[in-house]
């Protein structure tokens, strides 16, 4: 009705403004100001969201470049500019969330992107940022969580594959952990695994603690079953795949419950008579092959 009416151009421009349409916004703004020079509001507005529109460019620009530690800098600068703006601060969260991540600050990252989804709850990218921070950190339930509501929002096959993936790696954390038991990566090589076992088999051998109290010795013979039970996994290579695609051992004759770890330690070290511990003062040992 008209065209001319500074308020209503301001108003409409503070839409935009608050829908993250910043640069349409700024147009609105200027019009006003030009129906209405002294319009104090249409200025203050107007100089915040050319601000914005600048820092959010330049963090941009920067990340594109490589330039993370700048990005993350020009991010945090926009987030100063306007709390009230919760769309484009949302971005600007989960902006300097993949910053972090970039820079393997994992936790911050995190943060990050739960600051963007507290601002937005409907923000998918920010979800799907924060799951793979979880997922790097190993937090499977978190992950889990966050791409199942991914899903429920965006029902895609890629979003459906992101989420059996965590899944799965949650499914595989439950379990024991025969690489962290071994103390070798989970690209160990054969001959790795075998200096892995043999290290271990005879730091939590029972026979070394003869001399401790109840309660160590059964720690110890806990911890020499698990070493034991970790070998026979990873050095077949058919059950190491098994245990690496996360599928259940217990099936096809791998019930680990009657294991046996003696025999283990009796086949890697020979046999009878191929070992032994000595006493050779109190509390100490010396190992002793035939």
């Amino acid at each position: 009705m008209d065209s001319t009416n500074a308020d209503a151009l301001y108003v409409r421009g503070l839409c935009l403004y608050y829908e993250d349409c910043i640069e349409k916004a700024v147009q609105f703004f200027v019009q006003a100001l030009r129906m209405a020079p002294d319009h104090e509001k249409a200025c203050i507005a107007c100089r915040n969201a050319k601000a914005l529109k600048a820092k959010k460019e330049d963090g941009n620009k920067a990340f594109k470049e490589g330039n993370y530690k700048l990005a993350y800098e020009l991010y945090t600068e926009a987030l100063g500019i306007d709390p009230n703006n919760i769309k484009t601060n949302a971005k600007l969260y989960c902006n300097r969330g993949t910053v972090n991540s970039k820079l393997r600050k994992l936790d911050d990252a995190i943060e990050d992107c739960t600051n963007a989804v507290k601002l937005d709850d409907t923000y998918i990218k920010a979800y799907l940022r924060r799951a793979q921070c979880y997922m790097d950190t190993e937090q499977y339930e978190e992950a889990v969580r966050d791409y199942e509501k991914v899903y429920q929002t965006e029902k895609t096959k890629e979003h459906k594959q992101l989420l059996k993936n965590a899944q799965l790696e949650l499914k595989k954390s439950k379990r024991k952990d025969y690489y962290k038991i071994l103390g070798v990566d989970k690209n160990a090589s054969e001959d790795e695994i075998k200096k892995a076992y043999r290290k271990r088999a005879l730091m939590h051998h029972p026979d070394r603690h003869s001399g401790a109290s109840a309660e160590v010795q059964k720690e110890e013979e806990k911890k020499f079953k698990e070493v034991g039970e970790a070998f026979t996994i990873l050095s077949d290579p058919k059950k190491k795949t098994r245990y690496d695609s996360g599928q259940d051992l217990d099936e096809e004759g791998m019930n680990m419950g009657d294991f046996d770890p003696n025999n283990i330690f009796k086949a890697f070290f020979g046999g009878p008579g191929g070992f032994s511990f000595e006493a050779s003062g109190p509390g100490s040992f010396f190992f002793q092959f035939g």
